[in-house]
């Protein structure tokens, strides 16, 4: 698996490279917030709207600290290399997906729902990224070291919130060059799929398997789902049940009822104990039209549900056409 994932990123090397080379060339170089002694804005600041009311930033921000794993995403995709990130609960400390020449120097303060104060007040930041929903227990606390811009979730918003995070880094023209490429990115994994008709008549479904909760099939409102939307995919009738639109969870007896005509699916934890390998082994599992037909797609976690932004959806854009062509 890991061997097909990573020949399936390659695939987009030259769009990500043709991305970089304009956004560079639209600001006259890299934002590497990692370069010491930067003084951020050289004097300048403007105003961002944040979820914690309006926030004064630097201009040009030199010293970011990124606390969840979208901010990251966000940032890197829009050429900045934070000072500090939090980590998330991997093996790897940083999601895999992301390229290690970027994420390399980047300092690890502490894990991502329980952030190191003393770690991230020691790079001496002139912003820190975050979410509400995350972080707002400590906003006063956040706000005290560096100017603090939160978004007020993440996940099913990452669009509009990745918006927010371009407007804070002071890269509101990368931002649309992003948008745009991501843009022409799925108009043409639509067409290769067959059509907007065809790909349309496709159900899909993405099942996650959790260590220490039930299995979730993702409804629509999340960020996987907003990719599967953007790409003109079907949805399965299951996917109307799901909690608030985010997931319809079923024990490993109820499995049947993530059948569709093709299956994703992702784990998060160890197989065991997240009842992966109970499930999979299971006849119900076995019996599901998508296992027959071949259509059962095993992806990475990281990269399907935990990246959350542009580069993250650029790579999952890949992999669906991959897999369903």
């Amino acid at each position: 698996m890991t061997g097909t994932l990573r020949n399936r990123r390659g695939l987009l090397a030259g769009s990500l490279a043709v991305t970089a080379a304009l956004a560079l060339s639209a600001c006259g170089g890299s934002s590497d917030s990692s370069d010491e002694g930067s003084s951020g804005s050289g004097g300048g600041t403007h105003t961002v709207k944040t979820a914690m009311g309006d926030v004064k930033v630097p201009d040009a921000p030199k010293r970011v600290v990124v606390l969840d794993t979208a901010e990251l995403d966000s940032a890197l995709t829009l050429g900045v290399k934070p000072v500090g990130a939090t980590h998330a609960d991997v093996k790897s400390g940083f999601l895999d997906y992301l390229p290690k020449d970027q994420v390399a120097g980047i300092k690890d303060v502490g894990a991502m729902m329980t952030p190191n104060l003393e770690s991230i007040a020691a790079l001496k930041p002139d912003l820190i990224l975050t979410s509400k929903i995350r972080h707002g227990d400590k906003y006063d606390e956040l706000k005290k070291i560096a100017p603090t811009v939160m978004t007020e979730n993440t996940g099913y918003p990452w669009k509009a919130n990745f918006q927010v995070h371009a407007d804070a880094l002071g890269k509101k023209a990368e931002a649309k060059m992003v948008t745009a490429d991501y843009a022409s990115h799925v108009a043409d994994v639509t067409k290769a799929l067959g059509g907007k008709a065809k790909t349309a008549a496709t159900e899909v479904n993405m099942v996650r398997f959790v260590e220490g909760a039930d299995i979730r099939i993702y409804g629509k409102k999340n960020y996987i789902g907003t990719i599967l939307a953007d790409v003109g995919l079907g949805r399965p009738a299951i996917t109307d049940k799901a909690k608030d639109g985010f997931s319809y969870d079923v024990s490993p007896e109820k499995i049947d009822l993530a059948d569709a005509d093709a299956v994703f699916h992702s784990t998060y934890g160890d197989p065991k104990k997240s009842k992966e390998t109970q499930t999979t082994g299971s006849g119900l599992w076995k019996n599901m039209s998508a296992v027959k037909k071949g259509k059962v797609f095993a992806v990475d976690d990281q990269l399907w549900i935990q990246g959350i932004g542009y580069t993250a959806a650029d790579r999952i854009l890949n992999e669906l056409l991959t897999d369903l062509k």
